[in-house]
Protein backbone atom coordinates (compact mmCIF):
# COMPACT_ATOMS: atom_id res chain seq x y z
CA UNK A 1 0.00 0.00 0.00
CA UNK A 2 3.45 2.31 -0.15
CA UNK A 3 2.14 4.02 -3.47
CA UNK A 4 -1.39 4.93 -2.06
CA UNK A 5 -0.12 6.77 0.75
CA UNK A 6 1.47 9.44 -1.88
CA UNK A 7 -0.73 11.27 -3.41
CA UNK A 8 -2.07 9.48 -6.18
CA UNK A 9 -5.45 9.29 -7.81
CA UNK A 10 -6.92 7.02 -10.22
CA UNK A 11 -9.16 9.12 -12.19
CA UNK A 12 -9.71 6.27 -14.95
CA UNK A 13 -12.67 5.88 -16.95
CA UNK A 14 -13.07 1.83 -16.81
CA UNK A 15 -11.81 0.19 -14.71
CA UNK A 16 -11.89 2.64 -12.58
CA UNK A 17 -10.96 3.46 -8.71
CA UNK A 18 -11.94 0.77 -6.01
CA UNK A 19 -12.78 2.29 -2.10
CA UNK A 20 -9.83 1.52 -0.44
CA UNK A 21 -11.55 -0.54 2.04
CA UNK A 22 -12.54 -2.84 -0.92
CA UNK A 23 -9.54 -3.91 -2.02
CA UNK A 24 -8.05 -4.47 1.87
CA UNK A 25 -11.05 -6.61 2.60
CA UNK A 26 -9.81 -8.76 -0.91
CA UNK A 27 -6.58 -8.45 0.40
CA UNK A 28 -7.30 -9.73 3.64
CA UNK A 29 -9.81 -12.91 2.69
CA UNK A 30 -7.52 -13.53 -1.11
CA UNK A 31 -6.35 -16.54 0.27
CA UNK A 32 -8.58 -17.68 2.81
CA UNK A 33 -12.42 -16.84 2.12
CA UNK A 34 -14.27 -16.61 5.47
CA UNK A 35 -12.47 -19.97 7.17
CA UNK A 36 -12.99 -22.03 3.94
CA UNK A 37 -9.32 -22.44 3.67
CA UNK A 38 -9.57 -21.61 -0.09
CA UNK A 39 -9.56 -18.06 -2.39
CA UNK A 40 -12.90 -16.98 -3.49
CA UNK A 41 -10.57 -17.12 -6.97
CA UNK A 42 -10.98 -21.43 -6.78
CA UNK A 43 -13.98 -21.54 -5.30
CA UNK A 44 -16.62 -23.47 -7.16
CA UNK A 45 -19.64 -21.56 -8.37
CA UNK A 46 -22.24 -24.13 -7.26
CA UNK A 47 -20.66 -24.55 -3.42
CA UNK A 48 -23.10 -23.25 -0.67
CA UNK A 49 -19.90 -20.21 0.36
CA UNK A 50 -20.35 -18.88 -3.54
CA UNK A 51 -24.10 -18.99 -3.58
CA UNK A 52 -23.88 -17.17 -0.74
CA UNK A 53 -21.71 -14.21 -1.93
CA UNK A 54 -23.84 -14.15 -5.27
CA UNK A 55 -27.28 -14.04 -3.07
CA UNK A 56 -26.09 -11.25 -0.73
CA UNK A 57 -24.36 -9.64 -3.78
CA UNK A 58 -28.34 -9.78 -5.45
CA UNK A 59 -29.92 -8.70 -2.34
CA UNK A 60 -27.82 -5.25 -1.58
CA UNK A 61 -28.48 -4.41 -5.45
CA UNK A 62 -32.15 -5.21 -4.71
CA UNK A 63 -31.93 -3.24 -1.72
CA UNK A 64 -29.83 -0.05 -2.82
CA UNK A 65 -32.21 0.19 -5.91
CA UNK A 66 -35.79 -0.54 -4.45
CA UNK A 67 -35.79 -3.45 -7.25
CA UNK A 68 -39.41 -4.56 -7.89
CA UNK A 69 -39.96 -8.10 -6.69
CA UNK A 70 -41.18 -8.82 -10.64
CA UNK A 71 -37.55 -8.25 -12.05
CA UNK A 72 -34.78 -10.86 -12.26
CA UNK A 73 -31.31 -9.86 -11.60
CA UNK A 74 -28.78 -11.94 -13.25
CA UNK A 75 -24.84 -11.52 -13.29
CA UNK A 76 -23.34 -12.24 -16.69
CA UNK A 77 -19.97 -11.90 -18.89
CA UNK A 78 -19.25 -10.12 -22.09
CA UNK A 79 -19.64 -6.65 -20.59
CA UNK A 80 -21.57 -3.75 -22.01
CA UNK A 81 -20.43 -4.55 -25.88
CA UNK A 82 -21.85 -8.43 -25.07
CA UNK A 83 -25.45 -6.90 -24.23
CA UNK A 84 -25.83 -4.97 -27.34
CA UNK A 85 -26.34 -7.50 -28.78
CA UNK A 86 -28.01 -9.79 -25.90
CA UNK A 87 -30.66 -7.26 -25.56
CA UNK A 88 -32.04 -7.06 -29.31
CA UNK A 89 -31.54 -11.41 -29.54
CA UNK A 90 -33.81 -10.98 -26.67
CA UNK A 91 -36.41 -8.66 -27.02
CA UNK A 92 -36.50 -7.53 -30.60
CA UNK A 93 -38.78 -10.32 -31.47
CA UNK A 94 -41.34 -8.94 -28.77
CA UNK A 95 -43.57 -7.71 -31.63
CA UNK A 96 -43.91 -9.29 -35.13
CA UNK A 97 -42.28 -6.19 -36.84
CA UNK A 98 -38.84 -6.83 -35.07
CA UNK A 99 -37.92 -3.40 -34.88
CA UNK A 100 -36.21 -1.61 -32.18
CA UNK A 101 -36.13 2.27 -31.72
CA UNK A 102 -32.25 3.66 -30.74
CA UNK A 103 -31.61 6.93 -29.27
CA UNK A 104 -28.07 7.69 -30.30
CA UNK A 105 -26.31 10.52 -28.29
CA UNK A 106 -22.63 8.74 -28.24
CA UNK A 107 -19.75 6.55 -29.47
CA UNK A 108 -21.83 3.53 -27.21
CA UNK A 109 -25.61 4.06 -28.17
CA UNK A 110 -24.13 4.42 -32.03
CA UNK A 111 -22.26 0.81 -31.80
CA UNK A 112 -25.62 -0.31 -29.83
CA UNK A 113 -27.75 0.39 -32.94
CA UNK A 114 -24.99 -0.71 -35.28
CA UNK A 115 -25.21 -4.40 -33.34
CA UNK A 116 -29.14 -4.24 -33.30
CA UNK A 117 -29.09 -4.33 -37.00
CA UNK A 118 -28.05 -7.96 -37.62
CA UNK A 119 -31.03 -8.75 -35.92
CA UNK A 120 -34.11 -6.33 -37.00
CA UNK A 121 -35.02 -3.32 -38.16
CA UNK A 122 -33.48 -0.30 -35.95
CA UNK A 123 -34.93 3.35 -36.46
CA UNK A 124 -32.69 6.14 -35.18
CA UNK A 125 -35.31 7.94 -33.20
CA UNK A 126 -33.40 11.66 -34.26
CA UNK A 127 -31.74 12.49 -37.58
CA UNK A 128 -27.80 11.93 -36.96
CA UNK A 129 -25.94 14.12 -34.76
CA UNK A 130 -22.77 16.09 -36.54
CA UNK A 131 -21.22 16.13 -33.00
CA UNK A 132 -22.07 14.08 -29.72
CA UNK A 133 -22.89 17.73 -27.89
CA UNK A 134 -26.24 17.43 -26.45
CA UNK A 135 -29.66 15.18 -26.48
CA UNK A 136 -32.05 16.10 -28.73
CA UNK A 137 -35.39 17.57 -27.68
CA UNK A 138 -37.65 14.86 -27.18
CA UNK A 139 -40.59 16.50 -29.32
CA UNK A 140 -38.57 16.10 -32.37
CA UNK A 141 -37.92 12.62 -31.91
CA UNK A 142 -39.29 10.48 -34.19
CA UNK A 143 -41.15 7.05 -31.96
CA UNK A 144 -42.45 3.48 -34.03
CA UNK A 145 -45.20 2.70 -32.11
CA UNK A 146 -44.28 -0.34 -33.65
CA UNK A 147 -41.26 -0.69 -31.83
CA UNK A 148 -40.15 -3.51 -29.54
CA UNK A 149 -38.45 -1.55 -27.37
CA UNK A 150 -36.59 1.62 -27.08
CA UNK A 151 -32.88 2.08 -26.26
CA UNK A 152 -30.37 4.64 -24.90
CA UNK A 153 -27.34 5.42 -23.02
CA UNK A 154 -27.90 6.62 -20.09
CA UNK A 155 -23.95 8.44 -19.56
CA UNK A 156 -21.70 8.38 -22.91
CA UNK A 157 -18.34 8.16 -20.93
CA UNK A 158 -16.31 9.42 -24.36
CA UNK A 159 -18.41 12.58 -24.88
CA UNK A 160 -19.33 13.16 -21.39
CA UNK A 161 -23.18 13.40 -22.50
CA UNK A 162 -25.89 12.00 -19.67
CA UNK A 163 -29.44 11.55 -19.41
CA UNK A 164 -30.95 13.69 -16.89
CA UNK A 165 -34.42 12.51 -17.60
CA UNK A 166 -36.14 9.30 -18.34
CA UNK A 167 -37.43 9.03 -22.18
CA UNK A 168 -41.74 8.72 -22.56
CA UNK A 169 -41.99 5.67 -24.53
CA UNK A 170 -45.69 5.88 -24.39
CA UNK A 171 -45.87 2.34 -23.49
CA UNK A 172 -43.18 0.38 -25.06
CA UNK A 173 -40.44 -0.86 -23.47
CA UNK A 174 -37.69 1.02 -22.44
CA UNK A 175 -33.88 -0.05 -22.45
CA UNK A 176 -31.01 1.55 -20.74
CA UNK A 177 -27.51 0.77 -20.80
CA UNK A 178 -26.07 2.44 -17.84
CA UNK A 179 -22.73 1.20 -17.25
CA UNK A 180 -21.37 4.20 -16.28
CA UNK A 181 -23.70 6.21 -14.00
CA UNK A 182 -25.21 2.99 -12.18
CA UNK A 183 -25.98 3.30 -8.76
CA UNK A 184 -24.07 7.17 -9.10
CA UNK A 185 -27.68 7.70 -7.85
CA UNK A 186 -31.23 6.77 -7.66
CA UNK A 187 -32.99 4.88 -10.09
CA UNK A 188 -36.82 3.92 -10.64
CA UNK A 189 -36.42 0.72 -11.80
CA UNK A 190 -40.12 0.24 -12.41
CA UNK A 191 -40.03 2.96 -15.67
CA UNK A 192 -37.78 0.26 -17.28
CA UNK A 193 -37.99 -2.83 -18.90
CA UNK A 194 -34.39 -3.61 -18.62
CA UNK A 195 -31.29 -1.96 -17.59
CA UNK A 196 -27.88 -3.18 -17.98
CA UNK A 197 -24.54 -1.88 -16.46
CA UNK A 198 -20.59 -3.46 -16.49
CA UNK A 199 -19.51 -3.43 -12.87
CA UNK A 200 -16.05 -1.66 -13.81
CA UNK A 201 -16.78 1.92 -13.23
CA UNK A 202 -19.08 2.46 -10.18
CA UNK A 203 -19.89 -0.83 -8.78
CA UNK A 204 -16.57 -3.32 -8.79
CA UNK A 205 -14.06 -4.57 -10.93
CA UNK A 206 -13.94 -5.55 -14.89
CA UNK A 207 -15.84 -8.86 -15.69
CA UNK A 208 -19.54 -8.92 -14.32
CA UNK A 209 -22.37 -7.29 -16.14
CA UNK A 210 -25.80 -6.44 -14.29
CA UNK A 211 -28.55 -7.63 -16.25
CA UNK A 212 -32.19 -6.12 -14.54
CA UNK A 213 -35.23 -7.08 -16.66
CA UNK A 214 -38.73 -7.74 -15.50
CA UNK A 215 -40.03 -11.32 -15.89
CA UNK A 216 -42.85 -10.86 -18.38
CA UNK A 217 -40.18 -10.09 -21.21
CA UNK A 218 -38.29 -13.40 -20.64
CA UNK A 219 -38.93 -16.12 -22.86
CA UNK A 220 -38.89 -14.11 -26.51
CA UNK A 221 -35.33 -14.64 -27.26
CA UNK A 222 -34.73 -15.38 -31.45
CA UNK A 223 -33.78 -18.86 -31.97
CA UNK A 224 -30.41 -17.51 -32.76
CA UNK A 225 -29.32 -16.31 -29.42
CA UNK A 226 -26.75 -18.39 -27.93
CA UNK A 227 -27.68 -20.04 -24.76
CA UNK A 228 -25.34 -17.94 -22.91
CA UNK A 229 -27.13 -14.54 -23.92
CA UNK A 230 -30.42 -16.00 -23.48
CA UNK A 231 -31.93 -13.91 -20.46
CA UNK A 232 -34.65 -16.40 -19.61
CA UNK A 233 -31.93 -19.56 -19.30
CA UNK A 234 -29.37 -17.47 -17.19
CA UNK A 235 -32.38 -16.04 -14.70
CA UNK A 236 -33.61 -20.01 -14.50
CA UNK A 237 -30.79 -21.11 -13.55
CA UNK A 238 -29.64 -17.83 -11.21
CA UNK A 239 -26.82 -16.93 -13.48
CA UNK A 240 -24.97 -19.95 -13.12
CA UNK A 241 -25.69 -21.86 -16.25
CA UNK A 242 -21.91 -21.68 -16.93
CA UNK A 243 -19.41 -20.83 -14.51
CA UNK A 244 -20.13 -16.92 -13.60
CA UNK A 245 -17.18 -14.00 -13.07
CA UNK A 246 -16.89 -15.65 -9.24
CA UNK A 247 -14.31 -12.82 -7.84
CA UNK A 248 -15.96 -9.82 -10.32
CA UNK A 249 -19.21 -10.48 -8.32
CA UNK A 250 -17.40 -11.04 -4.99
CA UNK A 251 -15.84 -7.48 -5.55
CA UNK A 252 -19.05 -6.09 -6.25
CA UNK A 253 -20.64 -7.39 -3.28
CA UNK A 254 -18.28 -5.51 -1.73
CA UNK A 255 -18.44 -2.31 -3.13
CA UNK A 256 -22.17 -2.69 -2.91
CA UNK A 257 -21.81 -2.97 0.74
CA UNK A 258 -19.33 0.19 1.04
CA UNK A 259 -22.17 1.95 -1.03
CA UNK A 260 -24.57 1.32 1.47
CA UNK A 261 -22.23 1.99 4.44
CA UNK A 262 -21.96 5.25 3.22
CA UNK A 263 -25.40 6.58 2.60
CA UNK A 264 -26.72 4.50 -0.60
CA UNK A 265 -27.13 5.45 -3.82
CA UNK A 266 -28.78 9.27 -2.67
CA UNK A 267 -25.52 10.03 -1.12
CA UNK A 268 -23.61 8.54 -4.22
CA UNK A 269 -25.96 11.20 -5.99
CA UNK A 270 -24.90 14.07 -3.65
CA UNK A 271 -21.39 13.28 -3.85
CA UNK A 272 -21.16 13.35 -8.03
CA UNK A 273 -22.95 16.87 -7.76
CA UNK A 274 -20.27 18.02 -5.32
CA UNK A 275 -17.47 16.79 -7.67
CA UNK A 276 -18.75 17.42 -10.72
CA UNK A 277 -19.31 21.13 -9.55
CA UNK A 278 -15.90 21.65 -8.60
CA UNK A 279 -14.94 20.68 -12.01
CA UNK A 280 -17.49 22.80 -14.40
CA UNK A 281 -16.74 25.09 -12.37
CA UNK A 282 -12.86 25.90 -13.19
CA UNK A 283 -13.87 25.24 -16.90
CA UNK A 284 -16.64 28.18 -16.34
CA UNK A 285 -14.21 30.48 -14.99
CA UNK A 286 -11.22 30.10 -16.99
CA UNK A 287 -12.32 32.72 -19.71
CA UNK A 288 -12.44 29.97 -22.49
CA UNK A 289 -8.92 28.60 -21.56
CA UNK A 290 -10.60 25.20 -20.55
CA UNK A 291 -13.70 24.09 -22.95
CA UNK A 292 -15.98 21.83 -22.66
CA UNK A 293 -18.22 21.43 -25.85
CA UNK A 294 -21.23 19.41 -23.91
CA UNK A 295 -24.01 21.38 -23.93
CA UNK A 296 -24.39 22.49 -19.93
CA UNK A 297 -27.86 20.68 -19.10
CA UNK A 298 -26.42 17.43 -20.85
CA UNK A 299 -23.12 17.51 -18.89
CA UNK A 300 -22.04 14.68 -17.77
CA UNK A 301 -21.46 14.04 -13.66
CA UNK A 302 -19.18 10.65 -14.36
CA UNK A 303 -16.87 12.24 -16.94
CA UNK A 304 -15.95 15.55 -18.39
CA UNK A 305 -14.13 16.14 -21.14
CA UNK A 306 -12.41 19.24 -22.53
CA UNK A 307 -9.77 20.97 -24.30
CA UNK A 308 -6.83 23.02 -23.10
CA UNK A 309 -6.46 26.47 -25.15
CA UNK A 310 -9.58 26.75 -27.68
CA UNK A 311 -12.27 24.82 -28.78
CA UNK A 312 -9.96 22.23 -30.56
CA UNK A 313 -7.36 21.94 -27.67
CA UNK A 314 -3.73 23.32 -28.21
CA UNK A 315 -1.38 19.75 -28.28
CA UNK A 316 1.37 21.29 -26.74
CA UNK A 317 -1.00 22.45 -23.69
CA UNK A 318 -2.68 19.30 -23.32
CA UNK A 319 0.78 17.33 -23.24
CA UNK A 320 2.23 19.82 -20.74
CA UNK A 321 -1.21 19.77 -18.65
CA UNK A 322 -1.24 15.78 -18.64
CA UNK A 323 2.78 15.40 -18.05
CA UNK A 324 2.80 17.84 -14.64
CA UNK A 325 -0.60 16.09 -13.93
CA UNK A 326 0.86 12.90 -13.92
CA UNK A 327 3.70 14.13 -11.62
CA UNK A 328 1.16 15.40 -9.05
CA UNK A 329 -0.19 12.16 -9.07
CA UNK A 330 -2.92 12.53 -11.20
CA UNK A 331 -3.80 9.07 -13.26
CA UNK A 332 -5.38 8.55 -16.47
CA UNK A 333 -6.52 12.05 -17.05
CA UNK A 334 -5.95 11.34 -21.28
CA UNK A 335 -8.98 11.88 -23.41
CA UNK A 336 -10.19 8.81 -25.19
CA UNK A 337 -8.45 8.12 -28.52
CA UNK A 338 -11.21 8.71 -30.77
CA UNK A 339 -11.57 12.87 -29.34
CA UNK A 340 -8.34 13.60 -27.81
CA UNK A 341 -8.11 16.34 -24.81
CA UNK A 342 -8.82 15.55 -21.21
CA UNK A 343 -10.93 13.66 -19.52
CA UNK A 344 -10.90 13.13 -15.64
CA UNK A 345 -13.54 10.39 -14.93
CA UNK A 346 -15.76 11.12 -11.47
CA UNK A 347 -16.75 7.51 -10.45
CA UNK A 348 -17.87 6.45 -6.94
CA UNK A 349 -14.81 5.64 -5.27
CA UNK A 350 -13.06 8.79 -6.18
CA UNK A 351 -13.70 11.33 -3.36
CA UNK A 352 -14.53 15.14 -3.10
CA UNK A 353 -11.25 15.72 -1.37
CA UNK A 354 -9.35 14.35 -4.89
CA UNK A 355 -11.27 16.21 -6.69
CA UNK A 356 -10.65 19.42 -5.16
CA UNK A 357 -7.08 18.53 -5.51
CA UNK A 358 -7.35 17.90 -9.23
CA UNK A 359 -9.18 21.39 -9.42
CA UNK A 360 -6.69 23.12 -7.49
CA UNK A 361 -4.60 22.09 -9.76
CA UNK A 362 -5.66 23.07 -13.00
CA UNK A 363 -6.34 26.68 -11.62
CA UNK A 364 -2.70 26.87 -10.90
CA UNK A 365 -2.00 25.54 -14.41
CA UNK A 366 -4.33 28.21 -15.82
CA UNK A 367 -2.39 30.78 -14.05
CA UNK A 368 0.85 29.73 -15.34
CA UNK A 369 -0.19 29.05 -18.87
CA UNK A 370 -2.78 31.35 -20.01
Amino acid sequence: MENRAKQVVNFGPGPAKLPPSVLLKAQEELINYNGTGISVLEMSHRSSDFTKIMDKTENLLRELLNIPENYKVIFLQGGGSGQFSAVPLNLIGLKEAKCADYIVTGSWSAKAAKEAEKYGTVNLVHKKLESYTGIPDPSDWNLNSDASYIYYCANETIHGVEFDFIPETKGVVLVCDMSSNFLSKPVDVSKYGLIFAGAQKNIGCAGVTVVIVREDLLGFALKECPTVLDFKIQAGNNSVYNTPPSFSIYIMGLVLEWIKNNGGAEAMEKHSRAKAALIYDVINESDGFYVCPVVPKCRSKMNIPFRIGNVKGDDVLEKKFLDEASKMGFLSLKGHRSVGGIRPSLYNAVTVEETQLLARFMKDFTRANK
